[in-house]
């Protein structure tokens, strides 16, 4: 896949001057990015950097203190509630334990937000929830239920039912989360597929650095000390290049040394 320039990009989400938190308790400060269509987008960094502070933000969980989100040319932080939901129709998410209803079987659980959403009749929804199971390799588990299948089957149905509505922008929070790295490499190639068979932008919340390198095309860094974005980039780059020290030492997985200094 050849990157363009960024600016010859469509943007499909733009955080502009964002404070998030909770009450008093400010987590994020004032932070700027761009997502640009079609892009493997990573957010990464240390437990308590507010990462997934910002993905309840990006996905119309929580509201942020001030400054402002637009996906898809729409800011969800303004006429809130009507903006977020045509946003949403857009957006599809895969939650860390892929959050499939227990009573419901995989294609069940695929089935509803088409169900929920759209006017298309029993007969179309079953053609595509076929089709859209295939896409994650699941052809014959229509039937079964969550309790009947592994843990990477359940992300992967999980994606299916994200991808349901044909959504512009995929988010994922943690997706090899207790995975073995055999089936964690599998999603990655998975999500690399997907992106390069539809050009679908995807937002990705981890730290695992094996699928970091292997999917992004581009990371920011946040760090819960500053409560900012401290590195923004190809994560080889970064790893190679980047003179703070905290970055390259998660890059590389290097303790951190008492006479390091955080580089702002």
């Amino acid at each position: 896949m050849i990157n363009k320039p960024a600016e010859e990009k469509r943007v499909a989400i733009n955080v502009i001057d964002m404070v998030a938190g909770y009450g008093e308790d400010v987590i994020l400060n004032h932070i700027n990015f761009k997502v640009y269509e079609g892009e493997i987008f990573v957010i990464l960094g240390g437990s308590g950097c507010g990462k997934s502070t910002l993905l309840k933000h990006l996905i119309g969980l929580n509201h942020p203190i001030s400054g402002n989100i637009v996906i898809n040319g729409i800011d969800i932080t303004s006429n809130r509630e009507s903006n977020l939901q045509q946003v949403l129709r857009e957006c599809g998410i895969l939650f860390q334990s892929g959050a499939l209803f227990s009573s419901m079987t995989v294609a069940e659980n695929v089935a509803l937000p088409m169900q929920e959403h759209t006017d298309l009749p029993a007969s179309s929804i079953d053609n595509i929830v076929r089709m859209k199971l295939a896409q994650v390799s699941l052809t014959g588990y229509e039937d079964h239920l969550p309790s009947e299948i592994s843990g990477g089957m359940k992300k992967r149905a999980g994606l299916a039912r994200a991808m349901a509505l044909n959504p512009k922008v995929l988010f994922f929070d943690e997706p090899s989360a207790g995975l073995d790295p055999i089936t964690s490499a599998e999603l990655d190639q998975l999500i690399i597929r997907l992106n390069g068979s539809y050009n679908t932008t995807m937002v990705i919340v981890t730290h695992e650095l094996p699928s970091i390198f292997s999917v992004a095309h581009r990371v920011i860094m946040l760090d819960k000390r500053v409560k900012k974005i401290i590195a923004e980039g190809q994560p080889q780059y970064l790893r190679d290049n980047s003179q703070n020290p905290f970055v390259r030492q998660f890059f590389n997985r290097e303790i951190e040394s008492d006479n390091d200094l955080l580089i702002d």
